[in-house]
């Protein structure tokens, strides 16, 4: 029967906190490498010059009246846009629909107007789904919001 004790020296603390701090090290790697591949990039490209126009902007697209709502039901995205109680067709100058998160499954919708909501087919599962649109009233006036998607079951 072998009675030898085991001795902790050195070496053995500095394996064991070279390897605890090493594990830290690669999961934060791994956590910002993945968090810049997937930023989706900056919204504006000087926040001080848009925040002079911001007000402006937000009070005409206000004025316009606008109630806006988007659903997903089955591959089938519709955009509801009223204005007064009746749906409009305004020009849609970009829209763009994906994840909140993630710019991989992005995709630009092709809407058609069927007299209620302007429908687009696109390629989504369940989940968390935004529609990033810019569309031009009849006006002139810029309408841009991110929409929170509802996905129908």
């Amino acid at each position: 029967m072998n009675t030898a004790k085991h001795e902790i020296k050195g070496w053995h603390v500095f394996m064991g906190f070279a390897g605890a701090f090493g594990i830290i090290i690669a999961v934060n790697l791994t956590l910002a490498f993945k968090a810049v591949q997937t930023f989706p990039g900056l919204e504006v490209k000087n926040s001080y010059v848009a925040s002079q126009k911001f007000d402006v902007e937000r009070d005409a697209q206000l004025a316009l009246g606008w109630d806006v709502s988007a659903t997903l039901d089955n591959h089938t995205l519709s955009l509801v846009i009223e204005q007064d109680g009746t749906p409009i067709a305004p020009r849609i100058e970009s829209a763009t629909f994906g994840r909140a998160t993630n710019v991989q499954f992005d995709e630009t919708p092709e809407f058609t107007f069927n007299g209620q909501a302007l429908v687009a087919r696109v390629e989504a599962g369940e989940g968390n789904w935004n529609l990033r649109l810019k569309a031009r009233a009849e006006d002139g006036t810029l309408f841009q919001q991110r929409i929170i998607v509802n996905v129908l079951k």
